[in-house]
Formats: structure tokens, C-alpha cells, sequence
């Protein structure tokens, strides 16, 4: 089976059109997006699928095996084929009618697990709040480099930590290691209530990385590997949305802490570890990471948490075979073992150099919105603009509410807009808010708008962030590599993130001080249109295709990308909205053949 089901994708891709033979997808030039089981007669397709059931034990559901064979070789044309059940089809047609109709396991897994994201957060939103008094109580006020690696100490370790996440996961699977990181964000949370000093604060806080790090990693990708395509980026979007709750929280518990005074900073940041008890008690009734399983070679456990997150037998044996004969391919192309040669070929290997710089670049551009010194230093920024302690809290504690109330949209959006089309859209107005907000504090001081203009330009910022920027390194680094590799592939995602959100944390207090809120304000803007542009270049869109059809996008060389947007897109996009020419037409960059996903 396996060896039919590869000669029928080397044949059906043109060496002259994709410079290549087997599946090799670094050089899919004509952007051809090829579902593996096109072109299998119906007669092989059963031979394929009995041989494949006989191998891994599942004799007496050989005929669902086929069924759901026929339905990954003809997504969108299953209607005329005798084989299926009325009820095959039924639920085939509910996937498009009523696409969040899912089990209740799967949505159980999602919010469970990214509960604990919620941690990461609230922790921000408690260093913000006690960023107001512990630099006193232990004398390091004018010392604005110590509070910014005692703020920074979870990234920094997290920077650490997130290689370990490939052996980790390897050895623990994915409920595994979310348990083990929960650990980590009970204990040194806790800890840091009873610190006596700075370096014990910033020992705890080092603890908390080695979790996080690793944690910040797993949970999007088992989002990813249970979700369905066609809501993938909505499911996983929940992971931001538990971290904009935390943040919230973490606001309301900064002001319910406020009251006891010089000491409350400890309970605001002792107080972030109530979301990770749930996690560690009950994440183990989720269904395991089906594709780990398979990785595994486990298949009948495979075969039941597949049959856990998805409607039927049938779409549960459709989505298992279609990914087992992926891995396949994905076995000849990517032939690293040991975790050297997995990092080495997420460079060296066209297609996984492309996924790397595409996630890497995403994260860097959330690092550059400058969201995370919001969430760091939003009270420090509304003291500069002249509020009191207690105004900064309930200032603050409106940045958070808005973040989680945006956050909601990306939902819904994500899938439907497209990632890459919401970070074009949000990216521009982001930078301009910023620019507003910095140019408010040269407002006189004694100006009634000085204020209240600068807390509106910044809840502009952090609405256009929810939906946009907010979610998408989760959901993109999750999905952009394939199995063999996506454990390593996130985990140096992660040191990226922690390397830039690091250096920006560090940074920040000092660029405060010397440019004033307006350079600060202003030097954020400029790498806000930087991450634009960039991203306008060289981030393809993901949206609605299965993990596996992915290998075909980023398949496709830089090169092409970047001459269809500049040659292509651009042009299209000034003649449809600058001179509203209605018939201007797009010519998609690329072109399925036998798949469900859409153009784009």
C-alpha cells in the first residue's frame, strides 16, 4: 500500500514542474497542492487499505478503512460514490453546514489544555502590578536593568527550557509533558510569596521558565494535531484567548491584592498558579495526540482517540489513513533521527527551512507590536502619563479586558479571513496607534485629554492585537511543520520568541528612561511596519488545509512567493481597492488538485 501510494504522488507531480522526485517537497515550484491518494483506482485503493489494516490490527474495520479512504480521495465529491453510507454522507456534509458540531472530547482536550496558558498571562499581569512596589522593598528602584531580568526571568529559562521539549514530548507524548510543565507553574509560583529577596524572586521566577518554556510549546501543537482543518486555526486561537483571560485576571488580582499595601506584590504574583491545578488533576481524562500515537507506531490507540474528536468511525478512519499515508512521504523526505540532525535539517531542508523562517519571523513580529511590554509595564506607562497607583491598576485592568474581548473574534476570523490577511490588516493600524499614543504624552500636563487619549490609543492597539498578531504564533508554529519534525520545529519557535520577547523585556525599562514614552512609543511603531513588511514577503497563508497538505505549501521556493505578491497581489490589491475596479481578478498562487482546502 505504502509504496503504491508513493509512486502514485511521484508520478502525478511533473519533474518539470516540481524539480523533484519522490517527496521531496522543497521545490514544489508550480505550487501544486496534491492530495497522495489521487489517482488510486477504487480496486487498489481497497488492496491499499485491506494491506494497511492487516499490518496494524484492524481487520474487522476493513471496510470503514475504505469508506473513509474514498471519502480523503474525493473531499468534496462524495456524494455520487455508492460505497459510502447515507450516514457517511450526512456527516461529510455537516463538516461544511455545521463545522463546529464536534465531539465534546475535543473540546474538552482544547479548553482543558489551554487552561494552562492561562498561567503565562496572569504571571505578566502580576509582575505588572507588583512592578509598583518590589523594586522598593528590596531597594533595586533605579536599578532598571535588575527589574528587567527579575520580570524576564521566565523567557530567559523558558529561552533554555524549550529544547527540551522535542525529548520530552518523544518520551511523555503530549499529556505528558503537560503535566510535568504544570508542575513547575504550582511550585515556584508559589514560592516567589516568600522570597526575602531580589535574587530569591529571581530564582523562583528562573523556575517558572523551565516550565513555561517548554509547556508554551506543547500545548498549541496538541490543539493542532487533534483540531479538524477546516477550524484548526480557531481551535487553536483558544490558546490566546486563555492567555488574554490570565491577563485579565491577573489585572482584577492586582487590584484585589492592592489594598494590603507594601506586601501585595507577593500574592500578585503568587496568585498565578490557581489555573494550573485543574490542568494537573484532570488532563489526563483528554484523548492523546492521535498523530503522536501514530509517530509511536501505536495505532489502535491511535484509532480510539481519533474516534474520541471526531463524529463518526468513518471521518476518524479518513483522517487516520490520509495522515498515515502522508508519514509515509514524509519519512523519505525528512530522514533525521537524533535531535542534532532534526535541528541541522530545520535549516538545511528547503521545506523546513521555509516553515522555520516563517514561524520564527511570526513570533518576532509579536515581540515587535510591543505587546508584551504592555503587559510588563502598562502600569509603569499609565504612572508616566500621571495617574495614581490605584488609576494605573484599573487602567491596566482595561487593557486586559479588551485584550480578552478582542481575542474572541480571531475565532471566527481565523479561518474564514486567513491568517496572513489578518496580520496584513492589523499590523499597519497597530503601528499608527502606537505612534498616537507616544505623541499624546507631548501633550501638556495639565491638559483634561492628555490621559484619556492615551489610554484610547492604547485600547485601539490591544483591540487590533487580539485578533490579528495575538493568536497566530500558537496556531502557526504549530501547524507549519511536519510530524517528524514538529516538536523540534516548535521548540526553536519558542527560543525565538524568548530570545527577542527577552531582550525586549530587558531593554525596555532603560528605553523608557532615556527616550521618554514618546521615543519608546515611536521606536515600537517602526518595527511594527518592519514586521509588515516582511511578512507581506514571505509568510504563505495556511489556512483550512490539513497538516499534511502543508508539506506542498511550503514546498513552494521564497523566491516564488515573494515574485507572486510583488507581481501578482500587489497589483491586484491596487486595482480592486485603491481605483475599485469590482472585476479585477486574483490568480491564486495555489492550485489543488483532489483537495479540500482553498485556493489562496
Amino acid at each position: 500500500m505504502g509504496q503504491h501510494d508513493s509512486d502514485t504522488l511521484k508520478d502525478g507531480l511533473k519533474i518539470d514542474e516540481v524539480e523533484h522526485t519522490g517527496a521531496d517537497y522543497s521545490r514544489n515550484v508550480n505550487a501544486k497542492i496534491r492530495n497522495p491518494l489521487l489517482g488510486i483506482e477504487k480496486e487498489q485503493l481497497k488492496a491499499n487499505t485491506a494491506a494497511f489494516c492487516a499490518q496494524y490490527g484492524f481487520v474487522d474495520k476493513e471496510d470503514v478503512f475504505f469508506r473513509g479512504a474514498l471519502a480523503a480521495q474525493n473531499p468534496t465529491d462524495y456524494e455520487d460514490i455508492p460505497e459510502l453510507t447515507a450516514d457517511d454522507k450526512h456527516y461529510l456534509r455537516r463538516e461544511v453546514t455545521h463545522r463546529w458540531h464536534l465531539p465534546k472530547d475535543l473540546y474538552y482536550s482544547i479548553a482543558l489544555c489551554s487552561l494552562g496558558s492561562a498561567i503565562q498571562g496572569w504571571d505578566n499581569t502580576g509582575a505588572n502590578g507588583a512592578n509598583l512596589s518590589f523594586p522598593q522593598e528590596f531597594g533595586i528602584e533605579h536599578n532598571t536593568w535588575l527589574v528587567g531580568v527579575i520580570n524576564s526571568g521566565p523567557t530567559l529559562f523558558g529561552l533554555l527550557s524549550a529544547w527540551a521539549a522535542d525529548p520530552i514530548n518523544n518520551y511523555l507524548g503530549r499529556r505528558g509533558t503537560i503535566f510535568l510543565t504544570g508542575l513547575f507553574c504550582v511550585f515556584p509560583v508559589l514560592a516567589q510569596a516568600f522570597t526575602q529577596n531580589w535574587w530569591g524572586l529571581m530564582i523562583c521566577r528562573l523556575f517558572m521558565g523551565l516550565g513555561m518554556g517548554v509547556k508554551i510549546s506543547t500545548i498549541p501543537v496538541f490543539s493542532a494535531e487533534v483540531a479538524p482543518a477546516s477550524i484548526r486555526g480557531g481551535l487553536v486561537t483558544s490558546f490566546q484567548l486563555w492567555v488574554a483571560f490570565g491577563i485579565f485576571v491577573g489585572f482584577c488580582s492586582n487590584l484585589v491584592f492592592y489594598r494590603i499595601g507594601r506586601l501585595a506584590w507577593r500574592f500578585q504574583l503568587a496568585a498565578a498558579f490557581a489555573p494550573a491545578i485543574p490542568v494537573l488533576i484532570f488532563v489526563w481524562m483528554c484523548p492523546e495526540s492521535p498523530r503522536w500515537l501514530m509517530k509511536k507506531g501505536r495505532y489502535q490507540e491511535a484509532f480510539k482517540a481519533f474516534c474520541r474528536i471526531r463524529n463518526t468511525e468513518m471521518q476518524a478512519a479518513r483522517d487516520m489513513y490520509y495522515a498515515h499515508c502522508q508519514v509515509l512521504e514524509e519519512r523519505d523526505a525528512f530522514a533525521g533521527v537524533s535531535l542534532g540532525r532534526r535541528a541541522w535539517e530545520l535549516i538545511a531542508v528547503p521545506r523546513l527551512r521555509r516553515a522555520t523562517l516563517a514561524s520564527g519571523w511570526i513570533v518576532i513580529s509579536q515581540q515587535f507590536s510591543g505587546i508584551n511590554i504592555m503587559s510588563f509595564y502598562s502600569s509603569t506607562i499609565f504612572s508616566e502619563a500621571g495617574y495614581s497607583t490605584k488609576d494605573c491598576l484599573l487602567a491596566s485592568m482595561g487593557f486586559g479586558l479588551i485584550m480578552f474581548i478582542f481575542a474572541f473574534p480571531a475565532v471566527y476570523t481565523m479561518d474564514t479571513y486567513g491568517r496572513r490577511n489578518l496580520l496584513l490588516l492589523t499590523f499597519p493600524n497597530m503601528a499608527w496607534c502606537l505612534l498616537a499614543a507616544g505623541l499624546c504624552f507631548l501633550m501638556p500636563t495639565g491638559s483634561s485629554a492628555r490621559v484619556p487619549l492615551i489610554a484610547t490609543f492604547i485600547y485601539l492597539f490591544t483591540a487590533l492585537y487580539g485578533p490579528g498578531i495575538g493568536p497566530m504564533p500558537s496556531i502557526y508554529f504549530s501547524e507549519a511543520f511536519p510530524t517528524s519534525h514538529r516538536e523540534i520545529g516548535a521548540a526553536l519557535t519558542i527560543c525565538v520568541n524568548n530570545s527577542v520577547g527577552s531582550a525586549l523585556s530587558l531593554t525596555f525599562p532603560s528605553l523608557l528612561a532615556k527616550l521618554g514614552p514618546t521615543g519608546a512609543f515611536g521606536f515600537y511603531a517602526g518595527l511594527n511596519i518592519v514586521a509588515f513588511i516582511v511578512i507581506f514577503f514571505i509568510v504563505p497563508e495556511t489556512k483550512q488545509h490539513t497538516l499534511e497538505e502543508l508539506d506542498y505549501i511550503f514546498g513552494v521556493p521564497t523566491r516564488r512567493h515573494v515574485a507572486y505578491q510583488v507581481r501578482v497581489w500587489l497589483p491586484w490589491w491596487i486595482k480592486r481597492y485603491l481605483f475599485f475596479q469590482k472585476n479585477a481578478k486574483l490568480e491564486p498562487l495555489y492550485h489543488l488538485e483532489g483537495t479540500s482546502g482553498p485556493h489562496a
